[in-house]
């Protein structure tokens, strides 16, 4: 029976490439997918396309490249990736120069265009799309004028089209974070557009590959101490067959783990509804999944179940929201707490007598609450050392930058034992974000799919 072996390449926008290069020589695999993309990373790279009209991908897509297409030419193992961004074309020139660089020749690499809506968003609107606020409700008049990008989520279609056009490698922009995974199973199974249960679970296959090691052992709440090989992790390796059923390992030799825990986990990372997991090719029942362990860091998966797609796209959008000024200082035992409490009070009377009416004004305690939130403990005399943060969003840079100028003097002026001032850096821009709804047939006739061979 056919087997299909996809390894996981990539799991966020500067990722170590090494347990890819490991999959590559070890895994035995057909397919290594990356996911690049994030809403955060879609704005880091508008902000370098400001400055390189040739950037607005990602960076680290040259050394991926190197690192990996001597395995392409000689094993024909195929990259997938998002690492497009706002640039596709970009990445796929540059991995042009990459492999002309490293004299290989005869590799067709792909490029995926068409997810990009943001000069067509005056056409959608004269259409009657209100493009207003997904969860909001907000009307999109308010922030149209300030948009930087507006990238519509796609699915693999276009992908599996570009695999059957015979490239080696796909770049594409603003897929799914799963379309990398399903499209080889699409292509390599002929799995059709309506084989609901089949695409869900390659869906769902693609969601455990697709944050790296997060499917073994990495990030893990279980008894992570346990986990060894922290220092060289293995990434995910699914080996699927043509019912969509599948098993998840890793290279023997690599770190990390994989149990039914660990893939539980990521299992039920950003799951919001776990009866439909809404994607662009299939919405996603995970309610009667069975996870089984069969071996030796080898889980079974069956029982993905899949209902027809939605006749809309999700359009995520970016734009101008103002800027950030941030400052850091910390207090010593003993009061620390009290003594960082007392410097945001004294801040926010400074703010207000001064006039700066930022439009937000957010504090953080360091070794308290900055990452554990409401949930932190009640016990706040006993810390060793808390670092306030102050963060405001302000109109322009230049207020914010005032922000800063309000603490060196409290030093000497304020409660003892603050250290550690860290203010100086530049106030920076910041991007809010917006989610809108748009007829899934305005975005799909756009799309396009060039294959270039080097």
């Amino acid at each position: 029976m056919k087997k299909v072996r996809i390894g996981a390449a990539q799991g966020f926008y500067g990722d170590t490439i090494d347990p890819a290069v490991a999959t590559a020589e070890k895994g035995d695999v057909q397919y290594l997918c990356f996911d690049a993309l994030a809403e955060l990373t879609m704005a880091i790279l508008v902000k370098d396309k400001r400055k390189n009209e040739n950037g607005g991908f990602t960076k680290d897509i040259s050394l991926q490249m190197k690192a990996l297409l001597p395995y392409v030419k000689e094993k024909g193992i195929k990259l997938l990736t998002n690492g497009g961004g706002i640039n596709p074309v970009g990445a796929q020139q540059e991995i042009l120069r990459v492999a002309g660089e490293m004299g290989i020749s005869g590799l067709k690499v792909a490029v995926v265009t068409g997810d990009n809506v943001i000069d067509r968003l005056p056409e959608f609107l004269e259409k009657g799309y209100p493009l207003n606020h997904l969860e909001t409700g907000e009307s999109v008049e308010n922030i149209k004028d300030r948009l930087e990008f507006a990238n519509a989520y796609i699915g693999a279609q276009p992908i599996v089209k570009a695999l059957a056009a015979g490239a080696d490698i796909v770049v594409t922009g603003r897929t799914t974070d799963t379309a990398q995974f399903l499209a080889p199973l699409i292509y390599e199974f002929n799995w059709g557009e309506e084989e609901w249960d089949k695409l869900a679970s390659g869906v769902f296959m693609g969601h455990l590959l697709e944050c790296s090691a997060q499917s073994t052992g990495g990030n893990f709440s279980g008894k992570w101490w346990e986990i060894e090989g922290f220092d060289r992790m293995g990434y995910p390796i699914a080996e699927v067959s043509e019912s969509g059923d599948f098993i998840i390992s890793k290279v023997k030799d690599r770190g990390g783990l994989v149990t039914v825990d660990t893939v539980k986990e990521q299992m039920l990372y950003e799951i919001h509804d776990p009866s439909a997991y809404i994607t662009p090719d299939v919405i996603v029942d995970l309610t009667n999944v069975k996870l089984e362990n069969v071996k030796a860091n080898q889980v079974k998966v069956t029982g993905v179940k899949g209902h027809p797609r939605t006749n809309t796209l999700k359009v995520v959008m970016g734009y101008e929201n103002g800027y950030a000024g941030q400052v850091i200082v910390g207090f010593s035992w003993p009061d620390a707490m009290m003594k960082a409490k007392k410097v945001d009070e004294i801040i926010r009377i400074q703010l207000e007598r001064n006039g700066l009416n930022y439009e937000e004004v957010r504090t953080d305690y360091m070794g308290y609450n900055a990452l554990s939130g409401p949930l932190a403990h009640d016990n706040q005399s006993e810390l060793n050392e808390v670092f306030l943060r102050m963060t405001v969003r302000a109109k322009t840079k230049q207020e914010a930058a005032k922000f800063s100028r309000l603490f060196p003097p409290l030093a000497l002026n304020g409660p003892p034992s603050m250290s550690g001032f860290t203010g100086n850096a530049a106030p920076r821009a910041l991007l809010g974000m917006w989610s809108a709804l748009l007829p899934r047939e305005e975005v799909e006739r756009q799309i396009q799919v060039e294959v270039a061979e080097v």
